[in-house]
């Protein structure tokens, strides 16, 4: 969907517009815009657009009684400008029609996506009752429009007429792009078709809410509750420490909480000794949304994968899956299906050996019993410290947050692109531990605001995710104001922050995002709508610069003593670099298998909620990826991905994995960190958005396609690697 015009689909896109429960009776209170049209008054801190730079939010002075009038008279005001260009009795024009489109919504856009950003970064009980009602309102938001046969009509003429208009290559983009949107969204369904149509998209918005919601919830309520520190054995003292806070938070004053992250796995499995403890720190990860009681999904994801087949079947496609990927640099399901059907035997093999020598550890040390899911990444790093002399935990001190940040992530991208930061601690922040800093290019012009949400919360979504609260364009005039989230784990006041290697990652991966956000230089805000398995492919690419050793030097020192990573422990970590593989393969490709099940089914061949469970097991072993000692990185009851953005979508990590592995390739024989190279990755590509065919924009900055192997060779997935 497109970025302006269409803002729900977007928020859905970026995995930002979530669901409720399925009939409520606010909802219906509340589905004609019209009817609150006099609720926004010129308090609202959404009225009219922000003061401070470049349209930064006023976190300081929004409440969560702004944000449904805001949104409220957004539609209307949008209504309006839409029903105008549509009536224009003048001959339709780019201008008048596809630039106006544009052009409208800007209250709606600026009040959604503060809304829809904080949902997920800091949601309270007032968020999530105003999502519920506010969702399906979106939905018949966005259906008014794509459905707008008048409309449809202008844009329908001047998409025959596209080869006389002489537009520029951006605007031509934008009208073909425009034009299969509103086919994709029905324009050309008869009135029936439109009428349930509208049904399904209502509908599914309800539920994308609720299942987003149960999420949250059942992360927060099945938190392991341990009465005895002593089972605590194994994490650190700052990790007890940590847990003490949770349990107190909880008003458990004499017990120990170790939260729950968004994935299958938990940190905590890695260190805990008690085997008990992990069994059940793990059933209790894998078991939600799937035991009974409030939060259970399964009910709301059978609803929905069917919703989504009858809806694909509707606009003349066999599956969701093929409606999904035709927009999608993969195009067809086939190409996806031999991708991962191609991978996913090696990576099965690769893991089985893993876990062979994960057995042989545990009968060595005198264990009576078989490999579990549980007893992996324990067991793990037992073997990773025998063979390699190396435990993971001695990193940590030497990956202090804010080394990572500015003297890694922020000096990879000053060498890199020129880019210079300064922390404003001028602006609002929706929450204490929110920093916001100023981007300058290296002419010394303000290029953007980036916003940095590091810590994991209990009114924050699991995960790490990016998302833009201002996008660039030049026909709005704007520049970016980008965020990034991670869901890292508070340490006890005057406890310093010490990452993990997976955190140190995902913080250079996340800010790839960013950079891919900040450098933006198109017209339209349409044009930064890029497929979803292509909008990976720079954030895993920044990854690169980790462990570059220029960088790497520069920000991984001890936070106590200053000593720079030793280089014998630095020789481990790169000696271990294919360690674990076939686990980190299995587990993700089992994830996307699982994905591309439920969606290239049809309605006829999807279960029931009863059959949800039973249907991901025999999903897994058709794919050859059923493992009980590896599960997938999210099972379908808390899998948000593809119940969000990614449905049918959640190969694009490995998708535009051959895109990075191969950049990478060119970074290396091109001399690395230097300028020029981020120069020229910035023009040709970062710059572009989607203003261009995403593998065009590869293409003009390789010279070429991607190739497949240097990917291979990464996961140590070919002979030749071994």
């Amino acid at each position: 969907m497109r970025n302006r015009l269409y803002l729900a689909g977007a928020l859905a896109v970026l995995g930002l517009l979530g669901c409720a429960e399925k009939e409520s009776p606010v909802t219906e209170a509340t589905t004609n815009p019209e009817q609150d049209a006099t609720m926004v008054t010129s308090d609202n801190p959404f009225f009219a657009p922000s003061e401070l730079q470049f349209g930064y939010p006023r976190f300081d002075l929004i409440k969560n009684e702004h944000y449904e009038p805001a949104m409220v008279q957004g539609m209307v005001e949008q209504r309006a400008e839409i029903e105008a260009i549509a009536s224009n009795p003048d001959a339709p024009t780019f201008d008048n029609t596809l630039a106006a489109m544009e052009r409208s919504g800007q209250l709606l856009n600026r009040s959604a996506r503060v809304f829809f950003g904080l949902s997920s970064a800091h949601t309270n009980d007032d968020i999530e009752a105003i999502q519920v009602r506010i969702s399906p309102q979106f939905a018949e938001h966005q259906d008014a429009i794509l459905l707008n046969q008048a409309l449809f009509a202008r844009v329908q003429t001047l998409h025959s007429q596209r080869a006389d208009l002489n537009l520029d290559a951006e605007s031509l983009r934008l009208l073909e792009e425009s034009y299969k949107d509103f086919v994709r969204a029905g324009a050309l369904l008869d009135e029936t078709g439109q009428a349930r149509m509208r049904e399904i998209n209502t509908e599914l918005a309800s539920l994308q809410t609720a299942f987003r919601q149960n999420v949250l919830a059942e992360v927060n309520a099945r938190a392991v509750k341990v009465d005895d520190v002593a089972l605590l054995d194994g994490l650190s003292e700052g990790e007890v420490a940590a847990a003490k806070e949770a349990a107190v938070a909880r008003d458990m004053n004499d017990a120990w909480v170790i939260p729950l992250l968004n994935t299958s796995g938990q940190p905590a499995l890695a260190s805990l000794t008690d085997r008990g403890l992990r069994e059940k720190l793990f059933l209790a990860s894998v078991g939600r949304g799937s035991s009974g009681g409030d939060y259970d999904n399964r009910q709301i994801v059978a609803d929905i994968m069917k919703l989504r087949a009858e809806r694909a079947q509707l606009l003349g496609y066999p599956n969701h899956a093929a409606f999904s990927l035709e927009s999608q640099t993969a195009k067809t399901t086939d190409a996806v299906n031999a991708r991962l059907t191609g991978l996913a035997p090696v990576a099965v093999a690769n893991a089985q050996v893993e876990a062979q020598a994960l057995q042989a550890l545990i009968d060595a040390e005198g264990g009576d019993f078989e490999l579990a899911a549980w007893d992996w990444a324990y067991y793990t790093e037992k073997l990773r410290a025998q063979q390699y002399a190396f435990d993971e935990s001695e990193l940590k001190p030497y990956f202090e947050l804010d080394n990572v940040l500015v003297k890694g992530v922020f000096y990879a991208a000053e060498k890199l692109y020129g880019i210079t930061f300064t922390l404003r601690e001028d602006l609002p922040t929706y929450h204490e531990t929110v920093r916001v800093w100023e981007v300058r290019n290296a002419d010394g012009s303000v290029l953007a605001l980036f916003i940095e949400d590091m810590y994991a919360r209990p009114s924050k979504r699991g995960g790490a995710w990016a998302m833009s609260y201002v996008s660039q364009s030049d026909l709005m005039g704007t520049r970016p104001v980008s965020a990034n989230h991670l869901n890292i784990p508070r340490p006890p006041e005057g406890e310093p922050t010490l990452l993990t290697w997976d955190e140190v990652t995902t913080l250079f991966h996340e800010f790839g995002h960013a950079l891919h956000a900040m450098f933006a230089d198109v017209q339209y805000p349409s044009s930064l709508s890029t497929p979803r398995d292509f909008v990976e492919y720079p954030s895993q690419v920044n990854e690169m610069w980790a462990d570059w050793p220029e960088v790497l030097a520069n920000y991984a020192v001890h936070y106590e003593t200053g000593e720079p990573l030793p280089t014998e422990l630095l020789e481990k970590v790169s000696a271990t670099a294919l360690f674990n593989e076939g686990f980190r393969s299995t587990e993700y490709l089992a994830a996307s298998l699982l994905d591309q099940a439920w969606h290239q089914r049809t309605v006829e061949e999807l279960p029931n909620a009863d059959g949800v469970l039973d249907f991901e097991a025999a999903a897994l072993a058709k794919a050859g990826a059923a493992f009980d000692a590896v599960p997938p990185r999210y099972r379908t009851t808390y899998f948000s991905h593809i119940v969000g953005g990614y449905s049918a979508g959640y190969y694009s990590y490995i998708w535009s994995e051959v895109l990075d592995a191969d950049t990478v390739e060119w970074f290396k024989e091109n001399g690395g960190l230097r300028r020029d190279n981020g120069d020229h990755f910035r023009a040709t590509l970062l710059s572009r958005g989607g203003a261009e065919d995403a593998m065009q924009l590869y293409r003009n900055f390789r010279g070429r396609d991607a190739e497949l192997q240097p990917l291979l060779k990464r996961r140590g997935l070919t002979a030749e690697a071994n």
